[in-house]
């Protein structure tokens, strides 16, 4: 079944379960995100009653475009990775050295579909160790559903984009979250910045978690002093940072890992 005989049936499943397509030719016209394998990952989700409503873009990142939509329930976000131009060799690294995701081997949509997976696990256990990031609700081959982080159909703002009245109040709860991250719920997080954490107005909201890691990677150590670096450079605009390296060992306590 090629693309158009996909697009077709799923046209005709849309209609059949009364799901509302906003943009719909915004939709039909992104080629390098609406292949066949996501097609029929989508066609999946909304005959299992994961989807009511697919909305706009929410945006476009160098692996992943982002959705707002709707399930039966609440407002949610469709993460849909793109086999084509997603980063293939960079995603292996971080699968290859992960105990949890070390034996997938194969091509670049298996690698792809792997890394799907590992951001659902991963944030899955950051919500459940009650730590501020979108709840995972399911996950199909390429494409991602999770709580939505936003309000109306507006996701929230990265921090980087907002006049924070207190950047004191906030440098220490992400140094908060670091240190959960890594002793409650036995991950890190690998590439945390101004451009993956967002604000809720009151409190940030961390997101992209694909490529967050078990302490046991190789790079574990490297990955956690490099998400410390980034927020003390980023932090260091506003407020006094702490020192990194008193950080790091706070952090990682009497584990053997280093930066």
């Amino acid at each position: 079944m090629n693309r158009d005989q996909l697009l077709d049936k799923f046209d005709r499943e849309i209609e059949k379960s009364g799901i509302r397509i906003k943009d719909a030719d915004q939709l039909k016209v992104l080629d390098n995100v609406f292949d066949e394998v996501t097609l029929l990952a989508l066609y999946k989700l909304v005959h299992k009653k994961k989807l009511s409503e697919i909305g706009g873009s929410i945006s476009t990142g160098k692996e992943a475009n982002v959705f707002y939509a709707m399930d039966e329930n609440r407002p949610v976000a469709l993460k849909i990775y793109r086999i084509q131009s997603a980063n293939f060799n960079t995603m292996n690294q971080y699968l290859a050295g992960d105990p949890r995701f070390s034996s997938v081997r194969g091509s670049r949509k298996e690698i792809i579909f792997a890394w799907t997976r590992k951001e659902y696990a991963n944030l899955k256990r950051a919500y459940e160790a009650g730590l501020p990031v979108p709840e995972a609700l399911h996950f199909d081959r390429n494409i991602l559903i999770m709580d939505f982080a936003g309000e109306g159909e507006r996701a929230y703002p990265q921090i980087r984009l907002v006049g924070l009245e207190e950047p004191e109040n906030t440098y220490q709860e992400i140094l908060t979250f670091i240190d959960r991250l890594f002793n409650e719920a036995s991950l890190v997080h690998g590439d945390l910045s101004e451009y993956n954490i967002l604000w809720d107005g009151e409190h940030p909201v961390v997101i992209d978690m694909g490529q967050s890691v078990t302490p046991d990677h190789p790079r574990a150590g490297a990955f956690l002093m490099r998400d410390i670096k980034n927020i003390n450079r980023y932090f260091g605009k506003y407020t006094k940072v702490e020192d990194e390296v008193a950080l790091f060992r706070r952090i990682v306590g009497e584990k053997r890992l280093v930066p």
